[in-house]
């Protein structure tokens, strides 16, 4: 078992789950408990064969979409897919490894962000991670708890956090939209950014994982966004994204503006109005 963690927890998981809970009658004719492999397979649109593999470990190396089939099929909590993600990076390897440094931001781009005070504006990687922003843009996100942790991510904020759904009225868009982005990012080789797919296909599952697999089109670099604010409700923002030059690796300055009076009247009696007192 301890050479065989993963399979030997996807196969006790799947004899712990009733048949009854998957959708399958129960029935005396059952000799082992719980579902049948190929019942978990349909369940998880993979074959017999992959899934026998898995629990024999012999293969240990998974694509996150697999993995989030089965959770969403075995009907995991999200502390077990975290053990199922966990038990995933100790058989690679990857538990060894610690996460890559942030890059550092030239000194030109700091005091940029410093020039647009008080707008809301923030530097972004390729992967969704928050590297730097204006206090504008602190007081606009740290309410909502985008802005909590050693390392914000936009797009595990977007799937992850249990208000995200209200913070962005418009959630099905924008969670298209940064699955779309991590997709085009790990497609172009950014390890980062595909590490964390296949975190999000397996602690989020398919609600992340069907959006990643179809995605097709490239985010949008503007359009309008709509946040909710605990203090200044609901505000229409525009966006702008301005990729950085000269950078080892993809960073891009987005900023946003009021995109109609009822936004800007909230921001200025809200938000900025902190900032000049």
């Amino acid at each position: 078992m301890a050479d065989n963690a993963l399979g030997g927890f996807l196969r006790a998981r799947r004899e712990a789950t009733a048949p009854s809970e998957a959708g399958f009658p129960d029935g005396p004719r059952r000799r082992t408990p719980g579902l049948r492999r190929s019942e978990l397979a349909e369940l998880a649109g993979i074959s017999v064969e992959y899934l026998t593999r898995l629990e024999r470990g012999r293969d240990r190396h998974p694509s996150g979409q697999v993995l989030g089939a089965l959770a969403d099929a075995l009907g995991l909590t999200p502390d077990e897919r975290v053990h199922l993600y966990r038990l995933v990076k100790v058989g690679s390897g990857a538990a060894c490894r610690q996460a890559a440094a942030r890059p550092e931001l030239r000194p030109t781009v700091r005091a940029l962000l410093d020039r647009l005070e008080p707008t809301p504006a923030l530097i972004m990687d390729a992967g969704d991670d928050l590297l730097a922003w204006t206090d504008g843009f602190r007081l606009l996100a740290e309410p909502t708890g985008l802005l909590d942790g050693d390392r914000p991510n936009l797009a595990r904020f977007v799937f992850e956090h249990p208000r995200a759904r209200t913070v962005f009225p418009d959630w099905e868009r924008l969670a298209d939209e940064r699955a779309a982005a991590l997709r085009a990012a790990a497609d172009l080789g950014d390890e980062m950014a595909a590490a964390l797919a296949d975190e999000l296909s397996i602690t989020v599952g398919n609600e992340f994982g069907r959006r990643y697999t179809a995605a097709a089109a490239l985010p949008a670099w503007t359009g309008v966004q709509r946040w909710t604010h605990p203090e200044a409700g609901t505000l229409s923002l525009a966006y702008e994204s301005l990729l950085l030059p000269g950078t080892d690796e993809e960073q891009r300055l987005v900023a946003y503006l009021p995109a109609d009076e009822a936004a800007a009247d909230a921001l200025d009696k809200t938000l900025y109005s902190r900032l000049t007192h």
